[in-house]
């Protein structure tokens, strides 16, 4: 993890988490010396997150979910697989009709408020990178985005292509020029060769379902 994002980030960096979850991707960001502002909606998430990096002076922990502009929104909580709860109720009709999926439930939700990335850069900086990681509200997150970072990353599954795809389209429109691709928790990149977006975007249209998920990374030229 620290050799991947090392490609990004360096020390003194502010770098947004978006979906931080417990704090796996804060920890790898700090000891590649970061500063991080964490970014997660789940409420006892939120309070992990703040018994580990709650007195760090180089985290900012926001409990929000990130969108296309600020309010609230209903989050669906799977209890039992906490990282896939999610704002989208597209993504929980996607999975509720997808094999592999069939034992995910999400049986409660919670309103949460919701800011947008260019909010959290206005409040915090610029970063020189941003992870977004929320389970089908990439696209929602990246509409929020006026100006484009060094680089970004968002995840991405294969029961739901056509929001990857949005994202990337969204990517174009910011000047990204550069793309490439990690699968699953491989933490490693599909190619040593960074690609255009239209090929990347026909590398995933062309991945089988069994590959699942994984993270597109965006970089400037």
């Amino acid at each position: 993890m620290d050799r991947l994002y090392g490609g990004f980030v360096r020390r003194g960096d502010l770098v947004f988490d978006v979906g931080a979850h417990v704090g796996d991707r804060v920890a790898s960001f700090r000891r590649l010396g970061a500063r991080v502002v964490a970014v997660e909606p789940q409420p006892a998430l939120v309070k992990v997150l703040k018994l580990f990096y709650g007195r760090s002076a180089g985290v900012a922990i926001e409990a929000v979910a990130v969108g296309r502009a600020a309010g609230a929104t209903s989050m669906m909580i799977n209890a039992d697989n906490p990282t896939v709860s999610t704002a989208s109720l597209a993504f929980v009709s996607a999975a509720r009709e997808a094999p592999g999926w069939d034992t995910q439930r999400w049986t409660t939700s919670v309103q949460v408020l919701v800011t947008t990335l260019d909010a959290l850069i206005e409040k915090h900086g610029l970063p020189s990178f941003i992870k977004i990681d929320v389970e089908g509200f990439e696209a929602e997150a990246l509409q929020g985005l006026s100006r484009a970072v060094k680089a970004l990353s968002f995840e991405f599954t294969t029961i739901q292509r056509d929001v990857a795809r949005a994202c990337i389209e969204r990517c174009i429109a910011l000047g990204y020029t550069r793309f490439n691709a990690a699968l699953g928790e491989s933490q490693a990149f599909v190619s040593d060769d960074w690609i255009g977006g239209e090929e990347i975007a026909r590398w995933l249209t062309g991945l089988p379902h069994e590959a699942n998920s994984g993270d597109i990374y965006a970089a400037l030229a």
